[in-house]
């Protein structure tokens, strides 16, 4: 998106919400809203949170305005061009720092940005280097996760042969985790010569990262005849109950063949309740890619449609590189996103998926 593009969507979506804001107040002076509590109180909700986005977009029209005028001035051979040059400089600068609080304040707030985020993570071709890359990304989130003062959860996990995980998934819970989170989705390649390797040639393997809102009872509805639930024993790390006792527990929703299985805990109840919880995050998870791809049609960068099959980041160990391919976006500081020093990339996707949801509110 152009910087005009995006400054005709911002002056729109400033006047739509301006136009709204006035909306607001007139229906709360109306004689049927003002006896009605809860409907006047959910007007003066929606009326209060959208002060700050109405004080930032009065400023905003008023210096495009006022850089209308001086370009004006600027471009005549007067006295005055000189100083209305300067003044366009000036304030071309306040309005680019506008621009920025204002693409934060005219977005539609995403309500599942709160939501903790389930992290699925699937070694995927190149078999035990592949389920190492795997570890190596639950290791990065992880990491990335405690620098946020997030908590982990551990849900399932699976071990590869060699080490790392032929599948591991887990929740982040914290502020705003699956906001910061849900970019991750997609396809992640990495290139290194394996330790196993002798000859020093290069391996490319990939693991794919699904990253799901977790989803509340009243997001989606589970029949219990829709579901197949079997008990096993554990294996694998996990205390003196693993192996001992039927405490694992695989749940299979009938309708479309989703299975989710979980052993972390040594209480099989605890297990069923947390599988449940990873069901009911995929199932919405497929609305939201539904919604997204149908949305995806009209937009041109695509940054968080969820395409779980898209090439989405390269990590290149030979040249300490990180790629990620939707946003062009490359770090050489390739051991320090390893270990979890990802803000920087995050907030880039973030930018650029708030550049969508802005596009796609004003269309």
């Amino acid at each position: 998106m152009t910087e005009t593009d995006t400054r005709d969507i911002l002056e729109r979506r400033t006047r739509e919400v301006l136009d709204r804001h006035e909306e607001l107040a007139r229906a709360m002076a109306d004689p049927e809203v003002l006896g009605n509590s809860d409907r006047l109180a959910s007007l003066a909700r929606e009326h209060s949170d959208l002060g700050p986005a109405v004080e930032a977009g009065e400023r905003y029209l008023t210096l495009l305005d006022q850089l209308e005028q001086a370009e004006e001035l600027a471009a005549g051979d007067d006295d005055l061009a000189d100083l209305a040059a300067s003044e366009v400089d000036e304030l071309r600068d306040h309005i680019e720092a506008l621009e920025r609080r204002l693409r934060w304040l005219l977005v539609p707030k995403d309500p599942l940005d709160d939501r903790p985020a389930v992290l699925e993570i699937r070694a995927g071709t190149g078999g035990d280097e592949a389920a190492l890359f795997a570890g190596d990304l639950h290791r990065m989130y992880t990491r990335y996760a405690s620098g946020r003062g997030w908590a982990v959860e551990p849900v399932s996990f699976s071990e590869g042969g060699a080490g790392g995980f032929k599948e591991v998934i887990f929740v982040v819970r914290g502020k705003n985790a699956y906001g910061r989170l849900r970019y991750e989705s997609g396809v992640h390649r990495v290139q290194r010569v394996p330790e196993t390797e002798s000859s020093g040639r290069i391996h490319t393997s990939a693991a794919t990262v699904a990253v799901l809102p977790e989803a509340e009872e009243v997001d989606v509805e589970i029949e219990p005849g829709d579901l197949k639930i079997d008990v096993f024993r554990s294996s694998g790390p996990g205390g003196q109950s693993v192996n001992t006792t039927d405490s694992a527990v695989r749940i299979t929703h009938l309708p479309t063949g989703l299975v989710v299985t979980c052993q972390d805990e040594k209480s099989q109840h605890k297990n069923k309740a947390r599988a449940l919880k990873v069901l009911r995050s995929r199932l919405l998870d497929r609305k939201i890619a539904e919604r997204e791809a149908g949305r995806a049609r009209e937009r041109r960068a695509q940054v968080g449609t969820g395409d779980r099959s898209a090439k989405i980041r390269t990590y290149n160990f030979p040249q300490s590189r990180v790629t990620d391919h939707r946003i062009g976006y490359t770090t050489h500081d390739l051991q320090g996103v390893l270990d979890g020093d990802l803000d920087e990339l995050v907030e880039a996707l973030r930018v650029a998926g708030l550049e969508e949801r802005l596009e796609a509110s004003a269309g």
